[in-house]
């Protein structure tokens, strides 16, 4: 062996990284399968479910005093206003407020199991794995101490890279759970506003495109990682062609290097795009 020639090591260090990044991808879909019931095993929801109760009671207060302020805007002059259909959608908007507060975790337990099937039925996909490209990879074995070293340097910045993206990967993840759980509890305040007139319960609807965008973005994030990989196993982009061997391997590294980023940009952002995308 050639002791000028760096190409094993190149490849060496090359399947180490791409390695530790297909390991954070599976702790990735690991976890946006899960529901926040069973994160962490347990231990987070246990608090919550700890705290639930105060807010569910508070929440059932707060129902009789916006169904209050929701009768006494609706009723100018009883006499004339308060018809029998009126009284009866201001008394089914009442049990349907008393139920969503006393039911809220029930029903987010709910969203929480759909989603994690989904990411579930996702990452049962094998274009999960980022690989090297074999005719890339016998290039860089094949290469010259001078290409060789420019290569190793690069391989070196790149592991750095993606070794930083990977846990920035897995913080967004465990960021979402975080906001999960904290929305949670706040449930049972948010459903109480039902109970007021349309301005009142506009809180709950905010709350409720909140819960589901934060809820389902762990689709888009599966979406996002799968798409992107498949960008990576690709292989060369087409405008390579008229460069040498070597070259061409650089710029498909840089590729690779730069998707990997997208990858984190596209994870962190699908809240937002699951939003616009959902029209919550």
């Amino acid at each position: 062996m050639d002791i000028f020639k760096l190409g094993d090591n190149i490849l060496a260090l090359l399947k180490m990284v791409f390695g530790f990044w297909n390991n954070q991808i599976s702790l990735v879909f690991a976890m946006l399968g899960q529901s926040p019931v069973n994160f962490k095993g347990g231990t987070p929801w246990n608090t919550i479910s700890k705290i639930e109760p105060i807010f569910v009671a508070v929440g059932s207060s707060l129902v009789v005093l916006f169904f209050v302020m929701g009768f006494c805007s609706e009723s100018i002059d009883i006499k004339e206003e308060m018809r029998f259909e009126v009284i009866l959608r201001i008394l089914i908007r009442l049990g349907l407020a008393e139920w969503f507060v006393a039911n809220n975790v029930t029903i987010m337990k709910a969203f929480f199991n759909t989603v994690g099937n989904l990411v579930k039925a996702l990452s049962s996909n094998e274009t999960n794995k980022l690989v090297i490209d074999k005719e890339q990879a016998e290039i860089i074995e094949g290469l010259g101490f001078g290409e060789s070293l420019i290569m190793l340097i690069f391989a070196a910045f790149m592991s750095l890279i993606i070794i930083i993206c990977g846990f920035f990967l897995i913080y967004t993840v465990y960021f979402r759970f975080l906001r999960l759980l904290i929305i949670v509890p706040i449930g049972a305040i948010a459903f109480s506003t039902l109970a007021g007139n349309k301005t009142v319960s506009q809180t709950m609807v905010s709350y409720s495109k909140y819960f589901l965008s934060v809820t389902f973005e762990a689709v888009t994030m599966a979406l996002a990682i799968i798409v992107c990989n498949a960008f990576i196993n690709a292989g060369l982009p087409s405008f390579t062609g008229e460069y040498a061997d070597w070259a061409q391997t650089l710029i498909y590294l840089c590729e690779m290097t730069f998707t990997v980023a997208l990858t984190v940009g596209s994870v962190k952002g699908a809240q937002n795009l699951t939003s616009r995308a959902l029209g919550l």
